[in-house]
């Protein structure tokens, strides 16, 4: 709908959910959320869907919060109190969700930035944990944003709210591909292009995987992680897997150009 601030269409598997605000810089306003959370639920429960692209209009990816809003409001009021609940939904989602920054991301942007699984930036794109400048903490975004970033380059940036390019973004671990902006289109899609050539229920059962702490008992863990594998091998997925490569031919769960 024209109204709306996050915009969702779906197209060969691939889910695109367009943040669409740019008068306020795509401003976690209460309303953008809202929209956004609803629209990551709905690709979420899609069969269809194999893989979320989140991208967005104007120049700016996203801001972070909308500080008009969190002016004159207790902290029980704060907007910031509901943003847990949108980088977890990206985090835990069954379907690797890859980032498009054509523009800037600032505070809870990156925090969003690092809930995805891939991030692709244009090379003029740049990043900022902004908190400290304002008086305020970078403190749900570290949820999402410390497991990506180098120990030293994390306190030099979170204490100093320096804003960096996207090419530093890459070497400290908090995207994987800086591109020149007419190329960031092609480099998300064969991101995008790659995924769905994944079995969902592997895809998903991976980055559970991932997420997952490892316990100092290396034999349990080697226990849990045959379970893990051989009832994947076992599974219907892994046999149609298996049967594609031997016959050579695409697996079923391939999306199609009509699908």
């Amino acid at each position: 709908m024209a109204d709306e601030l996050v915009h969702y269409e779906v197209r060969r598997g691939i889910a695109t959910i367009t943040l669409d605000s740019p008068h306020n810089r795509n401003a976690l306003s209460a309303r953008l959320r809202a929209e956004l959370i609803a629209h990551l639920r709905t690709a979420t429960a899609d069969d269809a869907v194999r893989v979320v692209v989140l991208s967005h209009t104007g120049t700016v990816f996203c801001s972070g919060m909308d500080l008009k809003e969190a002016g004159g409001t207790t902290a029980n009021e704060q907007g910031v109190n509901e943003f847990p609940a949108i980088l977890e939904r990206i985090r835990t989602s069954p379907k690797p969700v890859v980032a498009r920054l054509a523009g800037p991301a600032r505070a809870g942007g990156v925090g969003i930035v690092a809930a995805c699984d891939i991030a692709v930036a244009a090379e003029n794109a740049t990043f900022a944990f902004s908190e400290v400048r304002i008086g305020v903490v970078p403190a749900v975004i570290s949820v999402t944003v410390l497991p990506r970033l180098l120990p030293r380059a994390a306190h030099e940036l979170f204490l100093t709210g320096e804003a960096f390019g996207a090419a530093r973004a890459k070497d400290i671990g908090l995207i994987n591909s800086s591109v020149p902006a007419d190329e960031l289109d092609a480099e998300v899609r064969r991101y995008a292009d790659m995924l769905a050539l994944g079995a969902p229920g592997a895809l998903a059962a991976t980055k559970q995987m991932l997420q997952e702490p490892r316990r100092s008992n290396l034999g349990e863990v080697f226990a849990d992680m045959l379970e893990l594998s051989a009832r994947h091998f076992g599974g219907p997925e892994g046999q149609e897997g298996i049967a594609a490569f031997v016959e050579k031919r695409t697996p079923s769960w391939v999306p199609t150009e009509e699908g």
